[in-house]
């Protein structure tokens, strides 16, 4: 079983909002085969609180407006560490770039599928560990 149509367009839409709003490392599974309750899971990431909700807002925004879809269940807003958006074809997880070096949800998914995504949000790829070296480099220069 593959992913359906459905699920890939939902799929594509939350990775083009969240590259919009500047998440770091999308990536996007199809785990069809190995999970019943969901076709495909998103990841991204970012470096701040902030931004952990501003991308969660926006694909929460983008895929109601374009695609009529609203999710079942929002979970770990309070703290924005890591929020999941549950849409029952898909689950989008935008974490704080700690918690995902920490839950390494890649390692769990790496035999699943890949999904093609926007080009937008494949060029994120790495953006986490250059924005570490960029913030190690500005606390070198403050001490």
């Amino acid at each position: 079983m593959t992913a359906t149509d459905r699920s890939i367009e939902l799929i594509q839409a939350a990775a083009q909002a969240a590259a919009d709003k500047l998440a770091h490392d999308i990536i996007a599974y199809d785990v069809s085969d190995v999970l019943s309750i969901t076709d495909a899971f998103l990841l991204a990431s970012a470096p701040n609180d902030r931004q952990v909700k501003s991308i969660v807002d926006e694909i929460e925004e983008r895929l109601l407006k374009e695609l009529g879809a609203k999710p079942v269940r929002r979970e770990g807003d309070r703290d924005a560490r890591w929020v999941l958006l549950d849409y029952v074809d898909i689950v989008v997880h935008v974490q704080h770039s700690e918690e995902r070096v920490f839950y390494a949800l890649e390692r769990l998914w790496k035999d699943c599928p890949e999904i093609q995504l926007p080009d937008d949000a494949v060029a994120t790829r790495g953006k986490a560990a250059e924005y570490a070296r960029t913030q190690a480099g500005v606390d070198g220069e403050l001490s």
